[in-house]
């Protein structure tokens, strides 16, 4: 098994992708580099691997957008960056979804993430989520590894505790590629025996 390499200046970006680092380590990494710090997980892999590839810091051009006048609020109107919610927003969806609406998790990340699609399509997107909650998987983003890997663990194994999926993640990040579970992972990391 290879080591994870630190995550340096020397690093070529390649390799950066290739292991899993965790949001800390990325910011840290853009602190001591001088980078920008905010953003996800995905903007600061990139931001870091164009720095890595040109020793440039990565800019991206933000389009001022004049903020929407809350009480006109349709299903054409787009959604704002970095939405938030309000009274105002949280009427409209009540007016279009119904009383039994909230703004829950994955939504809000949806709305933040979306923005320029339209109050429309957040409206489908609101049924898409309540429809997989039911259904009893809901999506777990992509940034979100550890989070997927316990949970595809858990799925594929029975009476195993959590320290058992701890120990396999611990080594499946270890690794270069990607960081999805497994069932292999169980014998590898040698929780189980050497055959599958």
């Amino acid at each position: 098994m290879t080591e994870r390499p630190d995550l340096n200046r020397q690093l070529d970006s390649n390799t950066f992708r290739n292991y899993y680092y965790l949001k800390e380590e990325l910011v840290q990494f853009c602190r001591q580099e001088g980078l920008q710090t905010t953003g996800g997980k995905e903007i600061l892999t990139e931001r870091i691997s164009h720095y890595l590839d040109t020793g440039e810091e990565l800019t991206t051009k933000t389009k001022a957008r004049p903020s929407a006048n809350i009480g006109d609020i349709t299903e054409e109107t787009l959604i704002e960056d970095n939405f938030v919610c309000s009274e105002a927003r949280r009427a409209f969806f009540e007016q279009t979804i119904g009383k039994g609406f909230h703004f829950n998790v994955v939504f809000m990340r949806w709305l933040k993430s979306n923005a320029g699609k339209s109050y429309g399509d957040a409206i489908q997107e609101y049924y898409r989520i309540r429809d997989e909650k039911k259904k009893g998987k809901t999506a777990i983003g992509k940034q979100f590894e550890y989070n997927a890997y316990i949970r595809d663990f858990f799925a594929d194994t029975q009476g195993m505790r959590l320290e058992d999926a701890i120990l396999c993640w611990e080594y499946k990040k270890s690794l270069p590629g990607h960081n999805r579970y497994e069932r292999k992972d169980l014998f590898e990391s040698h929780l189980l025996g050497d055959e599958i």
